[in-house]
């Protein structure tokens, strides 16, 4: 199933048009595998990161199945849905339906937390073909009766180990409870603990799987160093290497809210241009700061996991992992950042003696030490002996002969029933044996 172009998957001619006006020609590893399934009306298992397309792997199947059946849009009754962990994510799937969906008139919107719900309610009310949320919302939503899930014809489930680590799998299994058991389902996970492996188990049926990369590898072209410095030396040492003129945009990681604060503060102090964005953060003040990231008037932007969690911003040059993470599959997902579209990455890491133990557990995941800057200023005192990365300073941030490795980075689709002949057809197959048949 290896497809060269977008026209080889049989996707209707307005969508294609729509890919080609972004400038894309040639599908993804996941949207090649994927697409086809989701065509033919496949449950499918995706395990893939962010910046793999998997979004357009999904919605643009599902624009080709709204788009072939057209008929009109019930009041509070979507019928696809897609579930997300964290606004920004909703944001960007939405933007993507809306950008790929533009010559085939499906409506869609996007209902999170942290604004006023009025604005929602009344989309809502008129109708929509295509409903992207957030758990917490769209369970507030329901239990007031402003959207009903029994005309949802497609599901998808993104993020799904995010929604684990976020504690929102009890909501999510709300969700699922109120969607009708006859239906397409779609889960993705960039991992697969135990409890998302029951899950799929249960919302699945006889699911198609399709994992473009091992969850575990690092991202090509991403040139990776740490610098051992002790704890209280470490807003010194970001100081110290943002004065590289190399570094054109930075995403920074910190573990905690009020340390991604403290970091903005400090850079500012010195006239940085720094924003942060977490989960304290009014929805108004995450998408201002984004947006400044994104046009480049802030050079910096400081974030937790959880809130970084499906930003897609292209031209990122540098991650820095002011705080290491504990969890290292999270390492993975953070420097992958950067090194988008074919272009170069860096990934500096920053460990204090507390979080030695963090960097060894990463190193086993990613198969590889991350070679160290052995002098810098802020040098912690009885750092392990290690081998040399480079020299330091703008050494933290030149490039590093490391092992490269990448996830690539369109946008992705799913689906609808089809004749697996690649003929129309009107009704749609399960695997199972079982059609719905659908007025044209």
């Amino acid at each position: 199933m290896k497809n060269t172009s977008f026209a080889e998957l049989q996707l209707l001619e307005p969508i294609l048009r729509a890919v080609r006006d972004q400038g894309y020609d040639t599908p993804t590893p996941i949207q090649s595998q994927a697409i086809p399934h989701l065509l033919d009306g496949r449950d499918l298992l995706g395990i893939a990161q962010t910046g793999t397309g998997k979004t357009a792997a999904f919605a643009l199947p599902i624009l080709d199945l709204l788009a072939g059946e057209r008929r009109p849009t019930q009041s509070r009754r979507p019928s696809v849905l897609v579930l997300t962990p964290t606004r920004e994510l909703a944001s960007q799937i939405s933007e993507s339906f809306a950008v790929y969906g533009k010559h085939v008139g499906v409506s869609q919107t996007v209902v999170f937390g942290g604004v006023g719900q009025g604005p929602q309610v009344q989309v809502l009310k008129r109708g929509v073909d295509v409903l992207v949320a957030t758990p917490g919302r769209l369970i507030d939503l329901i239990s007031q009766r402003h959207v009903n899930l029994d005309s949802v014809e497609v599901f998808v489930l993104d993020e799904a180990d995010r929604m684990l680590d976020m504690g929102f799998i009890h909501d999510v299994r709300r969700v699922i409870a109120q969607l009708p058991k006859d239906r397409q389902s779609l889960l993705f996970s960039a991992t697969m603990p135990n409890d998302i492996v029951k899950l799929a188990h249960t919302i699945l049926n006889d699911p198609v799987r399709v994992e473009v990369t091992p969850p575990a590898t690092t991202v090509e072209r991403i040139e990776q160093s740490v610098l051992f410095v002790e704890k209280a030396d470490k807003r010194k040492l970001l100081g110290m290497v943002l004065r590289d003129k190399a570094i054109e945009r930075a995403l920074v990681f910190t573990r905690t809210k009020h340390g991604a604060n403290r970091v903005v503060k400090s850079l500012q102090q010195i006239g940085e241009k720094a924003e942060a964005i977490h989960g304290n953060k009014s929805q108004g003040a995450r998408e201002r700061a984004l947006e400044g990231f994104r046009q480049g008037r802030v050079r910096v932007l400081v974030a937790t996991d959880i809130a970084a969690r499906g930003i897609d911003v292209v031209g990122i040059t540098h991650v820095i992992n002011f705080d290491l993470p504990n969890i290292p599959d999270s390492y993975v997902h953070r420097i992958g950042r950067t090194a988008r579209a074919g272009k170069d990455g860096t990934a500096i890491s920053f460990c204090d003696t507390e979080e030695r133990a963090f960097l060894r557990d990463i190193e086993k995941v990613i198969r590889q030490k991350v070679p160290v800057v052995p002098e810098h200023p802020f040098k912690s005192k009885g750092g392990p002996a290690r081998g040399p990365a480079r020299p330091a300073t703008s050494q933290a941030t030149s490039k590093q002969a490391s092992q490269r490795g990448r996830t690539g980075g369109n946008k992705g689709a799913a689906g609808r029933g089809r004749g697996r002949g690649g003929n129309r057809s009107g009704n749609r197959s399960r695997s199972g044996g079982r059609a719905m048949a659908r007025s044209a």
